[in-house]
């Protein structure tokens, strides 16, 4: 007898089964775990690789615990740029001496901003939309109340994200930053970069993109689109761990000129040196301030690894074949129960991650993670589906869908 999840379950396993990515999955800690038949918050945190469990082991053991300080000497010193290079090789497309890695996003945000405006030193506005991730919204309204600058909010859709032509209503002879989220946070809509950069430059500021929701999932092009500064994250897509640091992009034409403003001994030229007052160090290092975390840097280098073998283009396939799963067999099961989608239907719209949407979301997603289920809520109903290309199945998108579709009509 053939039941309600027999015919999407092989449907399923024929896209396991055809999928060339599908070894990289067995490299991923707790991937054939059945306690957890779905894990669907990948672009929340990244599950940890069988790589990675090693290299911190051999670095506590071997380098932090057999090199002690001469570590700082012989490789931490110089990791959070030597990263930074092969993340900007890797994932940004973005030449060498550009990227760094350390702090969060949010103070990484804060320090780029910042030297940002400090380039345009007499324009009073920064351009940003409402249904920007908060913490990119809260940094921004601090910064304009520290210098008494104007906020020019973008009112965009929830159910898609910033356009060109939104930009274009907004930007003017005043604006001196632009931020915006190139994958939207809720609805997954793909900001048209290289179209935002020259809307941006036709008005003579700078673009600030944040990248966490597509780097490690959606090809980035930063040097040929013309973006200014980026930051991102490191625990989402390119799995360095709960709170591993961020990333900061400055394009290699600023640096010379761009000054943040937390002025820390790590950031300075010839910081050994100890000396009295502050010079920025030259390049992508005056962006660091303090001691990096090295620990914290450890998982994202296997990550790197693997996206450099694979390639980013095989990644976005694999991360379009996904999400073109879920939303169809969303179309099939949900939408009859009142369902609603909340991302842009449409591939070339849209980053890793899709939401939908259901007054009861809120108290499902509860249930769904006791069973091992496990989407994120976003309010006030969305339900996201987080699909890492690397480590996400098929199969773990249908039983996902369907343990929804359970709970909708228990």
């Amino acid at each position: 007898m053939t039941t309600s999840t027999d015919v999407p379950a092989a449907r399923a396993a024929q896209l396991d089964a055809a999928d060339p990515l599908r070894a990289y999955r067995d490299l991923f800690i707790g991937s054939d775990d059945p306690s957890v038949p779905a894990y669907l918050d990948g672009n929340s945190l990244g599950r940890p690789t069988k790589a990675s469990a090693e290299r911190i082991s051999a670095f506590v053991t071997e380098s932090w615990g057999g090199r002690l300080i001469r570590g700082w000497d012989e490789e931490w010193y110089d990791l959070p740029i030597t990263i930074g290079d092969t993340l900007a090789r890797v994932a940004l497309g973005a030449g060498a001496g550009q990227a760094t890695i350390g702090d969060s996003t949010t103070v990484l945000l804060y320090k780029l901003a910042r030297g940002a405006l400090a380039l345009r030193p007499d324009r009073t506005e920064i351009v940003v939309d409402r249904d920007n991730f908060p913490t990119d919204r809260y940094v921004l309204e601090g910064i304009a109340g520290e210098l008494g600058l104007t906020l020019r909010w973008i009112e965009s859709d929830t159910r898609g994200g910033v356009t060109v032509d939104d930009l274009k209503s907004v930007v003017s002879e005043h604006t001196a930053l632009v931020v915006l989220s190139h994958v939207a946070y809720r609805s997954g809509y793909l900001v048209d970069a290289a179209g935002a950069a020259r809307v941006t430059h036709d008005a003579g500021a700078l673009l600030l993109l944040d990248l966490c929701h597509s780097v490690g999932s959606v090809p980035l092009e930063l040097d040929a689109w013309g973006v200014d500064l980026a930051v991102g994250c490191t625990y989402k897509y390119l799995n360095g761990g709960p709170g591993s640091p961020a990333f900061a992009y400055v394009r290699a034409d600023h640096q010379q000129h761009f000054v943040q403003p937390i002025w820390g001994w790590m950031g300075r030229d010839n910081p050994f040196a100890m000396a009295q007052g502050y010079q920025p160090a030259p390049g992508i290092r005056r962006v660091i301030s303090g001691t990096p975390s090295v620990l914290g840097m450890i998982a994202l280098q296997d990550t790197l690894e693997l996206l450099d073998e694979v390639g980013m283009d095989a990644v976005r396939a694999k991360s379009i074949a996904l999400t073109e799963y879920a939303l169809d067999l969303v179309r099939e099961v949900l939408i009859p129960l009142g369902v609603e989608i909340g991302s842009p239907e449409d591939s070339a719209e849209r980053g890793g991650h899709v939401i939908i949407d259901h007054p009861r979301f809120e108290t499902v997603v509860e249930r769904l993670w006791t069973k091992g289920v496990i989407p994120d809520f976003r309010a006030p109903q969305g339900l996201r589906l987080g699909l890492s290309p690397l480590s996400t199945s098929f199969g773990e998108v249908c039983a996902g869908i369907l343990a929804i579709r359970d709970e909708l009509t228990d």
